[in-house]
Order: structure tokens, then C-alpha cells, then sequence
């Protein structure tokens, strides 16, 4: 098999990290979320551009998943970022949280997940390559921002198959 000058693999990436972008500067437009939907977001938090305060990042040194669902404020999406204001035991804290830092999206209410496999700090970056499949075992958040109204409803899970781009060696 030839070469893959073009790098389907990142080109692949960055339409994903696009989705994400576009639901949340739709969220952010509106200030809300439509209907049950809401998000788990698990990101590196050593990861460049990541800003969090200290007291989370001693807390969550690798990775953070935070859920935004009722109370969030101040959702700002740039092209390569977004911001959010969220609530951490009763402490209202800003995040920042570039889209390149990104684990895993979720949204349960439809059971659409994407997932990237982001190479940690130590880590070889010629080794990062996106998957995207149903949820198998769910990540709880370590520390959910807002309650879940209920248990979500079980619904086919939109399977989206990267293989075909994946670079081979």
C-alpha cells in the first residue's frame, strides 16, 4: 500500500473535533441545550493551551471529564477553543479547554460518542489515531457538574467506522 501523503488520519480527526465545535457554538448562541441533551467532555489537562485553576489540575492531573448540563455560563467557542464557567463542589471555576485536548465526547441522552486517542505529554504524537464507537463502559465523570434528571433511555448507538483512514505501518 502506498504511502498517505494527504493524512486521511487528521483530516478525519479535525472533521470530528468540528462536530464538537459546531454543537457547542450552536449551545452557546442559544445559552441552553436542546431538549435532554447534554455533554460529558473528557480532556487532557496537561494538555498545551489547557487552562484550569491549580486546585483542579492537582486534582486531576492527566485527564478531566466535566458534564455540561444545567449550570454552565459564560460558553465561549473559538475555532481552535472554548471556554466554560462551571461549578466544582460549590466553587464556580473558568475552564479553557482547547479542542485538540479532547479524550472523548459524549452525549448519552443519544448515545453518540466520540473518542480520540490524544497522546499523553509522554507519549509519541505519530501515535495518535480517532476512534468512534458506542459507549462499552461508561466513564463516570469524577466530578459531575449537574445531576442527571434520570436514567437515560438505552438507544442504538451511531457507530461512525474510521478504519479505512487509519494510517497503516
Amino acid at each position: 500500500m502506498g504511502q498517505d501523503h494527504i493524512r486521511y488520519d487528521i483530516l478525519a480527526q479535525d472533521a470530528l473535533r468540528g462536530v464538537i465545535r459546531k454543537v457547542l457554538t450552536e449551545v452557546a448562541a442559544t445559552g441552553r441545550l436542546p431538549g435532554d441533551h447534554h455533554f460529558f467532555i473528557t480532556f487532557l489537562t496537561g494538555a498545551p493551551g489547557v487552562r484550569i485553576s491549580q486546585h483542579l489540575k492537582a486534582k486531576y492531573a492527566e485527564q478531566m471529564t466535566i458534564v455540561i448540563q444545567h449550570q454552565f455560563w459564560d460558553l465561549k467557542v473559538t475555532e481552535t477553543q472554548f471556554e466554560i464557567g462551571l461549578s466544582f463542589s460549590d466553587t464556580p471555576e473558568k475552564l479553557v479547554i482547547p479542542f485538540n485536548a479532547i479524550r472523548g465526547f459524549y452525549d448519552p441522552s443519544v448515545n453518540f460518542e466520540l473518542e480520540f486517542d490524544v497522546p499523553l505529554a509522554d507519549e509519541d504524537e505519530e501515535s495518535a489515531e480517532i476512534t468512534a464507537y458506542p459507549l462499552a463502559a461508561a466513564e463516570e465523570p469524577q466530578e459531575p457538574v449537574a445531576a442527571k434528571d434520570g436514567e437515560e433511555d438505552k438507544k442504538p448507538a451511531s457507530v461512525v467506522s474510521l478504519d479505512a483512514f487509519r494510517k497503516k505501518h
